[in-house]
C-alpha cells in the first residue's frame, strides 16, 4: 500500500513538471517566431551595407578612416564581447558560447594579445565572476528583444577606444542563428572593418554625392553598430530555439516517465488486489473449517 501511495505522489509530481515544461515550450515557440523575424529582417540590410563597403573600399581610405586601419605592429589589445542569455533551461546554449569565448581568449593570449572582456547576459557574467576573470564591462538589461539603440550603447565606447588606438581589434562571440534547431557559437571580428571580397561579381555603379569620403564617414560607424545588432538578435533567436528544443525534450521525457510509473502503479495495484482477494478467500475457508 505504501508503494502505491509513493507511486501516486511521483505521478502527480511528474505531471506537474510536464505541464510546466509544456507551457515553457509554447512560450518559447511564440517568442521564437518574433525573434526569427527580426533576424530575417536584419540580414538583408547587413548584406547591403557589406556590398556597398566592398565597392567603396580603397587602400587610401584606410589612412583617413580609423575604423578601416589595420594595426601596424600586430594585435596587442583586443576587446572580446561575449553575448549570452539572461536565463537558462536551454540545454548547452550558454555553455557553448562561454566555451567559445574561453577558447578565443586563450588563442589571443597565446598570440601575445591582452584581452578586455565585455559581457552581455547574466549567464556569461555569472560564469566569469565565479571564475574570477577580470571584466571590463557588463550588461544584463538587454533581454530577449534587443534594439539598435542597445547595439549603439554597447559598441559606442569600443569604437571610440579603437579610434584612439587603445584597442587594436574588437571581436564578438555570439550565436549564429541557422534554424530553430541550430545556432552554433561563432567569433566575429567587427573592428577593424574588413570589406568583404566580391571576386567574380560585377562592380556596382554608384553616383556618389557629396563624395565617397563623406559617405564612408557616416557608413562605417553604422556598419559596426549593425554587426553588433546582428549579434544580439541572432543570439536572442538562438536562445529561444534552444529553450524550445530543451523544453520539448523535457516534456517528451516526462511523458515516457509517466508511462513507466503508471504501468508500475497498475502492477502494484493489481498485486495488492490479488493479495486482498487471497486473504478474503483464505479467511472464508478458515471459517468453514
Amino acid at each position: 500500500m505504501a508503494q502505491a501511495r509513493e507511486l501516486r505522489r511521483r505521478i502527480k509530481s511528474v505531471q506537474s513538471t510536464r505541464q510546466i515544461t509544456k507551457t515553457m515550450e509554447m512560450v518559447a515557440t511564440s517568442k521564437l517566431k518574433r525573434a526569427q523575424d527580426r533576424v530575417i529582417a536584419a540580414r538583408p540590410y547587413a548584406a547591403a551595407l557589406a556590398d556597398v563597403l566592398a565597392d567603396l573600399d580603397a587602400p587610401a581610405y584606410a589612412e583617413r578612416f580609423p575604423l578601416l586601419r589595420q594595426p601596424a605592429g600586430g594585435v596587442r589589445r583586443v576587446a572580446l564581447v561575449l553575448v549570452t542569455a539572461n536565463r537558462g533551461l536551454c540545454g548547452g546554449f550558454n555553455a557553448n558560447l562561454i566555451r567559445e569565448a574561453r577558447r578565443r581568449m586563450q588563442e589571443l593570449k597565446e598570440q601575445g594579445a591582452a584581452v578586455d572582456l565585455h559581457l552581455i547576459g547574466r549567464k556569461g557574467v555569472a560564469y566569469f565572476r565565479f571564475a574570477r576573470q577580470p571584466i571590463a564591462s557588463q550588461r544584463i538589461d538587454i533581454g530577449d528583444r534587443p534594439t539598435p539603440e542597445h547595439a549603439a550603447d554597447v559598441v559606442g565606447p569600443l569604437v571610440q577606444a579603437f579610434e584612439q588606438g587603445v584597442l587594436d581589434a574588437v571581436e564578438v562571440v555570439c550565436a549564429q542563428f541557422k534554424s530553430s534547431m541550430s545556432a552554433p557559437p561563432v567569433t566575429r571580428r567587427i573592428l577593424p572593418i574588413e570589406a568583404a571580397s566580391r571576386a567574380g561579381a560585377p562592380a556596382a555603379f554608384y553616383i556618389l554625392r557629396p563624395s565617397a569620403e563623406a559617405i564612408l564617414e557616416r557608413l562605417l560607424p553604422l556598419y559596426v553598430r549593425n554587426q553588433m545588432f546582428r549579434a544580439l538578435v541572432e543570439t536572442a533567436a538562438g536562445f529561444q530555439g534552444a529553450q524550445r528544443t530543451a523544453m520539448k525534450n523535457a516534456t517528451d521525457s516526462a511523458g515516457e516517465i509517466l508511462d513507466v510509473l503508471r504501468r508500475t502503479y497498475n502492477r502494484a495495484r493489481q498485486a495488492q488486489i490479488t493479495q486482498e482477494l487471497a486473504e478474503i478467500v483464505g479467511g472464508a475457508e478458515a471459517l468453514k473449517g
